[in-house]
């Protein structure tokens, strides 16, 4: 199922269509994780089992595990985020060392699962609500 993002924001200023600068700025942080040939079926695994581990931490807005279509090797886990607090507290606490235990823990076929990875930091600058098929 799909992660629905808030599409309420305060916005500053924008036209008609809705589109402006974000008031209340969401926190973006993604993990670019850089996986072996045939283990990324795997690292998808990982995270559908431990789906909604975070779900009720504060401050947390959304997930996307993103796989690519392309010839890419490089997975995307996407998190929002109300405020960099937020995904330090979640960073800092057990929850985060106990969902991460095991995550060097080899793929079926014996390799590793993931060769590296890399936190991108991004806020919200402007937005538009889309219309979402309405």
């Amino acid at each position: 199922m799909p992660v629905k993002w808030p599409v309420e924001r305060r916005r500053i200023g924008g036209g008609a269509g809705g589109a402006g600068k974000v008031a209340g700025v969401t926190v973006i942080k993604i993990n670019a994780i850089t996986v072996p040939e045939g283990s990324g079926d795997e690292l998808g695994r990982r995270f559908a089992a431990r789906a909604g581990a975070v779900d009720d931490r504060e401050g947390f807005e959304g997930f996307e595990l993103l796989r690519p279509t392309d010839d890419r090797n490089v997975w995307l886990v996407v998190t929002r985020w109300r405020d960099e607090e937020s995904f330090q507290a979640w960073v800092n606490s057990p929850a985060f060392g106990h969902g991460h235990a095991g995550a060097d823990r080899p793929a079926p076929h014996g390799g590793p699962v993931s060769v590296s990875s890399e936190l991108w930091s991004y806020e919200v600058a402007t937005t538009s609500p889309g219309h979402g098929g309405a």
